[in-house]
């Protein structure tokens, strides 16, 4: 009899040491299959999932758009003598050092706004500068020198502009909200100064170099 009650005691108690690991294993499983609930719940399909480093709020994304045109106006410093040089209409080439110069002064500028907002100036890499820029290159590359060049120059150059317009009245806008006086004043300058640009090629275009481009494609 001593035995066959040993023997008993000893199956239940196998019996609830492997219920107790059962109901551990399925404890432990609950948490991530909650977290795989969740993350199904909050990342959507065809949402596009956010970097680590993502905005989460206004101020951060003003400052990170900040970087990225400090990178574009830089960028853009280098490209005009280039453009300058393959250009041959003088009033286009006036047009283009003069807002060199001008772009210089907004490099500076920007560089004011970081420094409103309390934060070090620093560049991130414009994927919509770089790809204008190389459009502006390839434009050169396929067209010959004179006339229909500078027509495109002046193409390329104005969606450059139209890009610059875009971005500095977004980010006086945000400026405005977040209550940054200095900088809405700053940046309101530069886009004023773009707004210009873009009027003064519209100019050089529509008085002499669209209508020399179309010289010797009359019958």
């Amino acid at each position: 009899m001593k035995d066959s009650n040993t023997t008993t005691a000893s199956k239940k108690t196998a019996a609830t040491a492997t219920k107790s690991k059962t109901t551990a294993a399925s404890k432990s499983k609950t948490p991530a299959a909650s977290k795989s609930t969740a993350s199904k719940t909050t990342t959507p399909k065809g949402t596009v999932k956010p970097k680590a480093s993502a905005a989460e709020g206004l101020r951060e994304l003003f400052v990170d758009s900040l970087k990225d045109i400090y990178w574009a106006e830089k960028a853009l410093v280098k490209a005009l003598p280039k453009m300058a040089k393959n250009a041959t209409s003088q009033n286009l080439i006036d047009a283009i050092n003069q807002h060199l110069t001008v772009t210089q002064g907004q490099v500076t500028r920007l560089e004011q706004v970081f420094a409103s907002v309390g934060e070090k100036a620093a560049a991130k890499k414009c994927d919509a500068m770089e790809g204008l820029i190389k459009e502006g290159e390839g434009i050169m590359e396929e067209t010959e020198l004179g006339a229909v060049r500078d027509a495109g120059i002046i193409a390329a150059s104005q969606k450059i502009e139209h890009y610059e317009i875009a971005t500095y009245g977004t980010l006086a806008a945000f400026a405005k909200t977040l209550g940054e006086d200095e900088a809405v004043s700053l940046l309101t300058e530069t886009l004023n100064e773009e707004k210009e640009a873009d009027i003064t090629l519209t100019e050089a275009a529509y008085n002499t170099i669209n209508f020399d481009a179309t010289e010797g494609e009359e019958k």
